[in-house]
């Protein structure tokens, strides 16, 4: 606590003596207090998710979670070098995409657009060569 504050007061007024008997701390002080009290407060609400994992009623760690799609154990006949599943595509509302292209930014000049079925790499469902969203790219 830094005492020359507490020590270097102004002397009160007259009209004021009564509340200057009070001792008044100063304002940092009570600014502190009050960080301090939030952040108490704050701090085991933080703490509650930790238990987010934990089974209910037991006191044991809960087990491993299962995928929500197990892989078949052994690949099919021949898909021994199959490229992994391809990743999910995001919607069009998500990423603002709009038919008009944003200047000179447009899917047709996009790193991510395929000409050739008129989609997109990122963005599910027909996609105009003229149009544009948030994930516009250029193509190297």
């Amino acid at each position: 606590m830094n005492w020359k504050i507490l020590t270097n007061r102004r002397k009160p007024s007259t009209s004021l003596a009564p509340l200057a008997e009070a001792d008044v701390p100063p304002r940092r002080i009570v600014l502190r207090g009050a960080l301090a009290a939030g952040c108490s407060l704050l701090f085991p609400a933080v703490l509650t998710g930790c238990d987010s994992r934990k089974e209910s009623g037991t006191g044991s760690m809960p087990a491993a979670p299962e995928p929500e799609s197990a892989a078949p154990a052994s690949p099919a006949p021949g898909m021994e070098s199959a490229a992994p599943a391809a990743p999910t595509k995001v919607s069009q509302a998500s990423v603002q995409y709009q038919t008009q292209p944003k200047g000179d930014q447009k899917c047709a000049t996009c790193m991510h657009f395929i000409a050739e079925s008129n989609t997109c790499k990122l963005v599910e469902g027909d996609i105009s060569p003229e149009g544009w969203c948030t994930l516009w790219a250029k193509a190297a």
